[in-house]
Order: structure tokens, then sequence, then C-alpha cells
């Protein structure tokens, strides 16, 4: 577990809050479900590259190449966080998917896995945008302790080797803002999480 503090300065985090508004203007948030019972994530989602993850009761976790609502393929990655996959993932193949995850002030994500990709040995790269979260990660099985971290926009958190597989999650939106005041986010988020990730073998 790598953690590259304030890896986006003031002016690269306005710009690419920009490009995510673009992008949800295209591929809109929606809300996943968790599989079996059918209970909405509290976070909204939308995704980019040429695949998006997302959950529904039928199917479950699943990667797709098109926009569960709209039917469309996934808009490009931004050039920047590409960028970045190169500079920080040592991984020779690029991203396919990037998660956008769209918290409210009352969102959080339990601990969890990444594991619905096949290529595991990549690393997960996850960009912080907007109000500081206080994120915690655990072991390779669920229970057991947990270390509390906080994360403030510009941060990088870089998931490879062992760290790849521990249970991970959100306990809560902290109420800061990121510099300078406020970026804009998509409507009705303070925070966004952008999360690259491999999910085919190179």
């Amino acid at each position: 577990m790598v953690l590259r503090r304030g890896f986006l300065d003031a002016a690269a985090q306005e710009a690419l809050a920009r490009e995510i508004r673009e992008i949800v203007t295209r591929a809109p948030l929606f809300v996943s479900v968790m599989p079996k019972t059918g209970a909405p994530m509290s976070v909204r989602m939308t995704n980019c590259g040429s695949l998006g993850w997302m959950s529904d009761k039928e199917r479950g976790y699943r990667y797709e190449p098109r926009h569960p609502v709209t039917g469309e393929p996934w808009p490009a990655i931004p050039k920047v966080l590409l960028d970045a996959w190169g500079m920080l993932a040592d991984c020779p193949a690029p991203p396919e998917a990037c998660l956008i995850n769209a918290y409210g002030p009352e969102a959080r994500m339990g601990l969890h896995q990444d594991r619905d990709e096949k290529e595991l040995s990549a690393p997960i790269v996850s960009f912080s945008l907007g109000a500081d979260c206080l994120f915690r990660i655990g072991g390779l099985k669920r229970g057991g302790a947990t270390v509390p971290l906080v994360l403030s926009s510009g941060d990088v958190l870089i998931l490879g080797g062992e760290a790849r597989m521990r249970h991970h999650g959100v306990d809560r939106i902290l109420p800061t803002l990121a510099p300078p005041n406020v970026l804009q986010l998509p409507a009705g988020a303070v925070r966004v999480n952008l999360t690259l990730r491999r999910v085919n073998g190179a």
C-alpha cells in the first residue's frame, strides 16, 4: 500500500473535476444494488474506460462495456489518469476501467475486497477529489483489526502486491473541503473517488 499525498495539485484537481463533470453528462450517475437483496448502495457511480463496473440483483457484480441506463459505451478515461497509471502502477498494460464513485455527505462504503477482475496482479490506483474521508483498511480475511486513514483531495492510494486483496472501505465523509474552497463536483457529491483497474490479463 502506497499513499501519495497531494499528488494532484489544486489546478490539476480543478481540471480533473471539470473532466468528470463532462463524463457524467454523457454517462449519468446511477445506483448499483446489492446482489440477492437488491438493497441500493449509498454511493452513486458511473464509469469511464472500455469497461465499467456495476451490480444488480439478478446478475451481481460484474464489468460491462455499456452504461446500464443509456446503453452507450463508457467515455474514455482522462489522459491525466492514464499518465498517472503509467507513473504509479508498475503495470505494462493500461487500465480498462475507471470507477467514478460520487459520495454525498452521508454516503459510505462497507469493507470489501476488489475481486471481480481476472487480472489480480495489477494494482488498484485510487484518486480522491473533494471532501476528506475516513478510509479503513483491514486484512485478507473479513473481520479482525483495521487501520484508519484520512484521504484528502489530490491524494492517490495504490493497493498492489499483498495489499491488493486487503479489505477496505470508507467509514464516513469528514466535514472538510478541498482547496481552493469547494471543487465543482457532480450535483449532490461532496467527494469523488476515481479508481483505475485492469480487468483482464495483459
